[in-house]
């Protein structure tokens, strides 16, 4: 009997079926382990609202916490990757720590003999030391585990130990500041911002991309053949995305720089003081831009080049992997590497931000960028995960964080609180692929 193939209409709608909420979420096509996420960050939200007294859902603390958790956000897409093909990186906050530490001593003792303090130059040789070093570190951990046959467990919990230790011995524990001033605004603050108009304009032009990528999907489903969403799920997805970009856009904007750093700002661009005051909008943070452009690059880098796709085989199936010719070590190793490049991103973010390096920086980061990307989707036995998971992880990490710090909550109990939910994020995975299956 010969084998006879129905091709599917380029024109056919994506058939649903189920109650009112399974059509929904079929049609629109939502992720609802995703769905879920944000259902749970809203509601730890409005809890500590509640709990504290309304300071929460603040436009500063709004602000102060997406800067802050730019840096985890960063490494947490990298440990998508890293987790996804069945590994583990416990060494990424050490490797944070050292290569801060190299690239403050880049710019405060190593450069201004030579070509003065705060050159134009600085900051960029300062980024490229740190990305090459960090990328380095990390290809180096990766050849140990791919070619050497060592876990990934063994060889990053080794790198903790190393690279922590090295952050110390290389200035003897010290403190290195201050920073150069255009590194600086790497890690957001008053100048570390791009103000209101080019906050609104950022906030256009992302809307303006999320239209034209719901266009270009719709596009590239009708030349394959491949089942289209209503178009009703398409205009209900492109306006709550341009919506949730907008609302985002106007509550950064609603943090004004505080009055003695706006009375500098006047004094400086021969502002007269008013009576009541300037109110001058801070907008969207340099290190908050820095996270969300990776974000991108690193989902179009698992969603569209054929490394991610490699990537998710090898975590789906490493031996059906290896059969079907992929370099199965270099992609680790490659893997590793790009882990070690963003560390180096995350420690340029946090330096800035402390405007000094110290010997415990990035102490304890593994632990929020595992949980991260694990809280995020990204599933411990591999072959599942996604970057926006991933950084809306970080978000919900940051957001206990900052929370139990406003509760006035010790730094021991936020750790309980923190490993619990990150015990219990592994076990709703498990429970999930259960019922997957």
């Amino acid at each position: 009997m010969a084998n006879t193939t129905i091709a599917t209409p380029a024109s056919s709608v994506r058939q649903t079926q189920g109650t009112a909420l399974q059509r929904f979420l079929q049609a629109t096509e939502i992720d609802t382990r995703l769905l879920g996420m944000i259902a749970a960050l809203l509601c730890i939200w409005l809890g500590f609202q509640y709990f504290t007294g309304g300071l929460f859902l603040t436009p500063r603390n709004l602000w102060n916490l997406t800067v802050q958790a730019a840096s985890v956000s960063v490494m947490a897409t990298g440990m998508v990757l890293v987790i996804v093909t069945r590994n583990i990186d416990l060494s990424v906050g050490s490797i944070l720590g050292f290569v801060g530490m190299i690239m403050a001593i880049t710019q405060a003792k190593i450069l201004p003999p030579l070509i003065g303090f705060d050159n134009p130059a600085t900051w960029i040789i300062a980024l490229t030391v740190g990305i090459v070093l960090g990328t380095a570190i990390g290809a180096f951990q990766g050849v140990i585990i791919a070619f050497l046959n060592v876990p990934a467990f063994i060889v990053t919990l080794g790198g903790l130990l190393v690279w922590r230790a090295a952050a110390f011995l290389v200035i003897s524990g010290a403190t290195v500041a201050p920073m150069d001033t255009t590194f600086r605004l790497m890690g957001g603050g008053a100048e570390g911002s791009i103000g209101a108009t080019a906050s609104w304009i950022v906030g256009v032009i992302a809307c303006i991309v999320i239209v034209a990528s719901i266009i270009n999907s719709r596009k590239q489903r009708k030349r394959f053949g491949f089942p289209l969403r209503p178009m009703w799920a398409e205009y209900f997805l492109s306006t709550v995305g341009c919506v949730a970009v907008m609302i985002a856009v106007w509550v950064l904007n609603s943090y004004y720089m505080p009055v003695n750093l706006a009375k500098k700002y006047a004094e400086t661009h021969n502002i007269p003081w008013p009576e009541g005051g300037l109110q001058i909008p801070l907008g969207i943070a340099i290190p908050v831009l820095m996270a969300v452009g990776i974000a991108i690059a690193m989902s179009f880098l698992t969603t569209r080049t054929r490394f991610g796709r490699y990537v998710f085989a090898i975590g789906g199936n490493p031996e059906a992997a290896e059969l079907a010719g992929i370099k199965t070590r270099w992609v680790t190793v490659r893997i590793f590497a790009l882990m070690g490049a963003l560390c180096a991103i995350a420690a340029a973010i946090s330096t800035a931000r402390l405007n000094a390096a110290t010997n415990a920086q990035g102490t304890l980061d593994e632990l929020y960028t595992i949980a991260a990307a694990v809280i995020g989707g990204t599933s411990l036995a591999g072959g599942m995960g996604t970057i926006s998971g991933a950084v809306l992880g970080a978000i919900v990490m940051q957001s206990l964080q900052s929370g139990m710090v406003l509760l006035r909550i010790d730094t021991p109990l936020q750790s309980i609180v923190i490993g619990i939910v990150l015990v219990m994020a592994v076990w709703l995975d498990t429970v999930y692929r259960g019922r997957a299956k």
